[in-house]
Formats: structure tokens, C-alpha cells, sequence
């Protein structure tokens, strides 16, 4: 016999924790949101989604690549509903079903900056472009501003590391662990890296 088939209000909150019904649609979520005027779904429009199971339309729209993280949204919500929390969550659905096309460009962009701090420590841009452009298959787009990250120094021919990056890679270990795993890990706590 087949699992009943849950709703993505119910998959958020064994997610995230965080009730989306909650959301009474007050708006002031999206009131603060910096990104409001480039998306088409804006904070308070995600949770109503949510809310009303429309997981396709929310996991499918470009808006949810588009969050700056700076959780605006959830310091303004008069209900603590979390936006940023459930828009986090939602592109992790996102990305683990293969949704939109569209989005090949911010998830190359997010895999090639997190794989920098991964091994480096910090951001190496020379790297980071070379990886981004690489998969994004965007090789000659913004060739013109290379002039321009030349002379302001943003294209460094070496790279600086923090002094330990094995701890950096043990905290990127650590989030990919299944959860419940993370504690039984064994991995000391990570000591503070310093730039060599």
C-alpha cells in the first residue's frame, strides 16, 4: 500500500518546523523584502503557495533563486512564520527534484561560490568565474568586465587560503550528514581558520 501523498505545507513543517498556515497574509514580509520589485513572488505570496499546495507553481518559479538570504522577511513578520526558513527550504526541494530550467544559471552560480569557500576557505573570484562560466556554458557573457575586475584587483592570479581548511571542509561534512548524524559524528568542534 502507497504513502498518502503530503502536501508541501506538511513537508515544510517537517522541514523547517514552521507551520506556513500560520501566515496570515499581512504583507509586511514583503513590504521589507529588497528583492521585492525583481520577483514574482514576493515573501508573503511563497507562504500563501504553500498554503495552498501549489507545489509545482512554488517549486517551479525563478522567484525563490532570486532571495537574498537577508531574512528581512522573517524579522518583520508580526507571526514569526520564518519566509526566509520556508524559501530556503523550498529551493532545497527545488533543487533536489530537478526543477526549472531556469534555473541553470543561479545553481551554477551557487555550486561554483560554495565550492570556493569549500576549498579555500574564502572566495577565490579568478576561481569562481573560471567555475561558474564553465557550468553555466556562459563562456563569453560579461567579457567586457574583465578589464574593469583587472584593475580593481578582483582577479588575483593566486588565491589566499585560510590557515586551516580542513576545518572548513569538516563543517561543509557536517551539513551534508543525514540529520541525527551530525552528533554522532565525532568531528571536534572547528577551530577559528586565520588568513596565512
Amino acid at each position: 500500500m502507497s504513502e498518502p501523498k503530503t502536501t508541501i505545507a506538511d513537508d515544510l513543517l517537517r522541514l523547517t518546523g514552521v507551520n506556513v498556515a500560520t501566515c496570515y497574509q499581512c504583507g509586511k514580509c514583503s513590504a521589507g523584502c529588497p528583492m521585492a520589485g525583481e520577483s514574482d513572488l514576493r515573501p508573503h505570496n511563497v507562504m500563501r503557495l504553500a498554503m495552498n499546495d501549489r507545489r509545482e507553481s512554488l517549486l517551479d518559479d525563478e522567484s525563490i533563486w532570486l532571495c537574498l538570504t537577508c531574512e528581512t522577511c522573517s524579522e518583520r513578520c508580526p507571526n514569526g512564520c520564518d519566509p526566509a526558513r520556508i524559501i530556503d527550504a523550498v529551493r532545497e526541494m527545488a533543487a533536489a527534484g530537478g526543477h526549472g530550467p531556469q534555473q541553470r544559471n543561479i545553481r551554477a552560480f551557487h555550486d561554483s561560490f560554495l565550492a570556493q569557500i569549500r576549498g579555500n576557505g574564502r572566495l577565490y573570484e579568478a576561481g569562481f568565474m573560471l567555475a561558474y562560466k564553465l557550468r553555466s556554458g556562459a563562456l563569453l557573457a560579461d567579457a567586457d568586465s574583465a578589464p574593469g575586475m583587472l584593475s580593481r584587483g578582483k582577479l588575483q592570479p593566486r588565491r589566499e587560503r585560510i590557515h586551516d581548511t580542513e576545518n572548513m571542509r569538516r563543517i561543509f561534512r557536517l551539513c551534508e550528514e543525514p540529520a541525527g548524524e551530525a552528533g554522532r559524528a565525532g568531528d571536534a568542534a572547528p577551530k577559528g581558520g586565520e588568513r596565512e
